[in-house]
Formats: structure tokens, sequence, C-alpha cells
């Protein structure tokens, strides 16, 4: 069994998740993050990039869902920009909501991602529910005390694993 902390894979930037990265995964669908995976922290800024990308990722067939602990408010705001569904306050890592989340791409586990910048929410959730997981750099540094908290302990687990963001730049 794969530990529940691992990403299968890390990247730099959610733009490099292309058809042809799913294809190679055998992956149909992606359940996404939206702070700090897509759309910078508490940013309402144009996002016409992440627009154009989800839209060729539609078009191509692949299946989208959004799952943010973000409020409902927020979420609301972003998903018509975006084109897919989806819901804030979802409750990451309940693994509840990653079902919720499958069940409505219709698809099951092991063809979807979860992609995400957290690793105690969006990797845990993604593991605890059987799907690929891929963890993103965080696009900005949230000053939130509770995040840095945990941007540090993830650091350290995720060098148990070999993976090391400081290395990566």
């Amino acid at each position: 069994m794969k530990p529940l902390l691992r990403p299968d894979d890390l990247i730099a930037h959610v733009s490099q998740i292309t058809p042809e990265f799913l294809a190679a995964r055998g992956l149909r669908g992606l359940v996404l993050d939206l702070d700090n995976t897509l759309i910078p922290y508490r940013s309402y800024e144009d996002a016409a990039e992440m627009i154009a990308w989800a839209a060729d990722l539609r078009g191509a067939g692949i299946g989208l869902y959004l799952l943010s602990n973000a409020t409902a408010k927020r979420a609301a705001f972003w998903l018509p920009k975006l084109g897919f569904g989806g819901v804030g306050m979802a409750g990451k890592p309940n693994p509840r909501a990653f079902r919720r989340a499958l069940h409505t791409l219709g698809l099951p586990a092991h063809q979807v991602a979860m992609v995400g910048d957290q690793v105690f929410t969006d990797v845990l959730g993604g593991n605890l529910t059987g799907m690929h997981t891929v963890l993103v750099e965080p696009l900005i540094d949230n000053a939130l005390p509770h995040t840095r908290l945990a941007r540090m302990v993830e650091r350290q687990v995720l060098r148990r694993y070999g993976y090391d963001w400081q290395a990566r730049r």
C-alpha cells in the first residue's frame, strides 16, 4: 500500500497537466483544489490562462470537478468562470467529499487524479479514496499561521519521499 502522504506526481504548475500527461497515467478526470492550485490564495483577478487550460482539458474529454476548502462564496465566484462544477467548504481530507466528486464525474477512483497544493488535505484525501494524487507547488506563499506551520511539516514529509521543492528551483 502506498504511504498516505506520498503524492504520485509532483509538478511545478497545474498547466503541466495535459491530455497526454493524463493518458500516460490512465486518467480520465481531475478533482482540483482552488486556492494556490488554480488561483492564487485570496485572488479575484483575471485567470484567463487557467480558464483556457480548463477549457482545453474539457474539450479533450477530461472530466473536471472543483473540491475546495475555500468558502462556498469564493467557490461560487470561480466555478462559472472556470466552466465546471464543484463545491467549496468541502471538508478535505474527509473521503466522503472525494467520493461525492467521483460520483459526480461518473468515474472510478483509479481513473481520476486529485490535484492540489497541500499534502494534509489534497494528497491525503485523494490517497484515502484511491485516487492518483498530484501535488503542485503553491502559487503564492500563504501568510496564515496554520498554513505556514503545515508547509514546514509538509517539507519534512516530502523530503522523506525524496521530494524537495527547493532542489527543483
